[in-house]
């Protein structure tokens, strides 16, 4: 089982921990070739591209600038205690065993406009650049364009090792579909996080957001690889709506 996850637009990589273990990035040279075209732009060209603030453009300038392809422990940090946000929140990556993190290594793969694909513990330096940013890279018109046939061709690879070939889709739509899905032999699940508002269940994307983490967390920690356990899910509330899922997606629901 293979859980696949959008990255977090807040990164922190300066708050130290004793985690010595690490991997590097499977694409760091294509890495390097985006990074090459990206320290090439000045500032509102960013804010323009990236439809940032002139302040977030500056800092993200300025990250471009500093950007090192030689990745050490000195520079960079591990992706899974790096990333915050709703979803990484609910992953809460502080809790984790070491066998959890060895755990995580083999069964999550964070997709990334900067990186292509991340492994929990992969080192990565700050940066933010959306899958959806139509930059063009070689021959390339955007990241999609660029990103998708590797990414879908190393994550066939990952699934070949393992021995249910199942993706737990708990990316955002935006970036999943830089995904060929076509092309996996695997059997996708998407589980889909809902809340009981004015008389009927709607996604709430904040909810849902953490509901992802608590996920993934729920089976990192548990090491599952069965679909119909996933369905024993219940943190903060959700439960299995059997009557709402169907083959290809899971529906939980709270309130």
């Amino acid at each position: 089982m293979l859980i696949l996850l959008s990255p977090s637009k807040t990164i922190d990589t300066t708050t130290k921990i004793s985690y010595k273990n690490f991997t590097i990035p499977h694409f760091i040279t294509d890495s390097s070739n985006i990074i090459s075209v990206v320290k090439q732009l000045n500032v509102n060209e960013l804010s323009t591209l990236m439809k940032i603030s002139p302040k977030l453009s500056q800092l993200n300038f300025d990250r471009f600038q500093y950007w090192n392809s030689e990745h050490k422990l000195t520079n960079s940090k591990q992706a899974l205690l790096s990333f915050k946000g709703e979803v990484f929140t609910g992953i809460d990556s502080d809790s984790f065993s070491e066998d959890d993190l060895k755990y995580s290594q083999n069964h999550l793969i964070i997709l990334s406009g900067m990186y292509g694909i991340i492994r929990p513990l992969d080192l990565i330096q700050p940066y933010r650049l959306e899958i959806s940013t139509k930059l063009a890279i070689s021959d390339s018109k955007n990241l999609y364009a660029f990103w998708q046939d590797k990414i879908t061709s190393e994550i066939q690879q990952i699934l070949t090792t393992h021995n249910n070939p199942t993706i737990i889709n708990l990316a955002s739509n935006e970036y999943f579909k830089v995904i060929d899905a076509k092309k996996l032999d695997a059997n996708i699940i998407t589980p889909v996080f809902k809340e009981y508002k004015n008389g009927s269940y709607k996604i709430v994307t904040i909810y849902a957001k953490k509901a992802r983490g608590l996920m993934t967390s729920y089976i990192l920690k548990n090491k599952i690889e069965k679909i119909d356990d996933l369905k024993f899910f219940d943190k903060e509330g959700y439960y299995y709506n059997d009557l709402m899922s169907n083959n290809s997606q899971l529906v939980f629901t709270r309130g």
